[in-house]
């Protein structure tokens, strides 16, 4: 083992939301709520939980209000709701009324694409920028925190290539807003480690110190993990994982899950990196989800240690 690496990480288990979003199979309410009960066990302390989304376009995420209203309040927990639109903002704010918990972060998504942003969410870049800047500032202005994605950062699943600098420009506009922190995700799987090393050191240089940075992989291609410890090696503060590596985005043809909770730990853990996640409790919690999905799950360490 190598001495204690002066780097330390955080993770966000976005298992319930992006993990689930693209089964076809509904996931009861109840067992959504074993998930985030068994992740905030294993150490998870914050948590990606529902999305702000028309039914009809998802309907996994049809109870979005009922897992919250179940959600154990619990001061060292921070909730995230993925909002498309100001109208995902209202929802995530209204979870609060009358003084229950609630939703703690509003999570914006913008997407580095006008053909797959038209597909996802209805708006090209130029009406991205302006609804995040208002779904941001409205979000604070209501006393949420508020965070964004930039999603398809690393490649689109109908234009293919994306240029650095749509993303970076993209960052420069939403950095304006103050939010939290921004992220750059790889939706379709598409990237690799000197890309990521690429993005995120041209990313920190343009950010202000307070607005940390977020990575979010999926595995599509099998270089998930390599992308997460290209991210750690450039200085990402916090990393997005999914139990088992469920997940999928239900607008982009043939893109599969995220990296797997399990595989990251044991990344972290191999090279010494502090994160706070139990591996153990991560494994026998994919070990019962196996059990509600009624299938084997990928990831790739939950099974050499199971």
């Amino acid at each position: 083992m190598a001495h204690e690496n002066p780097i330390s990480v955080d993770i966000v288990e976005v298992g319930p939301r992006d993990g689930l979003q693209n089964e076809s199979e509904i996931i009861s309410t109840a067992d959504k709520l074993g998930l985030i009960n068994h992740m905030i066990d294993a150490g998870i302390r914050r948590m990606e939980v529902a999305s702000f989304v028309h039914p009809k376009r998802v309907p996994q995420m049809a109870d979005a209000e009922a897992v919250i209203e179940g959600l154990p309040d619990r001061e060292d927990m921070s909730y995230i709701g993925l909002c498309l639109n100001k109208r995902g903002v209202l929802r995530a704010l209204a979870t609060k009324e009358g003084g229950k918990r609630g939703i703690d972060e509003a999570g914006c998504v913008i997407v580095a694409s006008d053909t797959f942003g038209e597909k996802n969410q209805g708006q090209t870049i130029k009406q991205g920028i302006r609804e995040n800047r208002e779904m941001i500032r409205f979000a604070k202005s209501e006393g949420l925190k508020a965070q964004v994605t930039i999603s398809a950062a690393f490649g689109c699943p109908f234009e293919g290539h994306v240029p650095p600098e749509t993303v970076l420009n993209i960052a420069r506009e939403m950095a304006e807003e103050e939010p939290l922190e921004i992220a750059l995700a790889d939706t379709i799987g598409v990237g690799v480690p000197g890309q990521v090393e690429d993005l995120f050191g041209r990313l920190n240089e343009i950010l202000p110190d307070h607005i940390t940075t977020r990575a979010h992989f999926h595995d599509t291609r099998n270089t998930g993990i390599a992308n997460a410890w290209a991210a750690v090696r450039s200085g990402v503060s916090t990393l997005d994982a999914s139990l088992g590596g469920l997940g999928g985005c239900p607008f982009a043809p043939n893109a599969t899950g995220n990296i797997a909770t399990e595989d990251l730990i044991n990344l972290l853990d191999r090279s010494a990196v502090k994160h706070g996640v139990d591996l153990a409790k991560t494994i026998a919690t994919n070990q019962w989800f196996e059990t509600i999905m009624k299938r084997p799950l990928p990831s790739l360490v939950a099974r050499a240690e199971a």
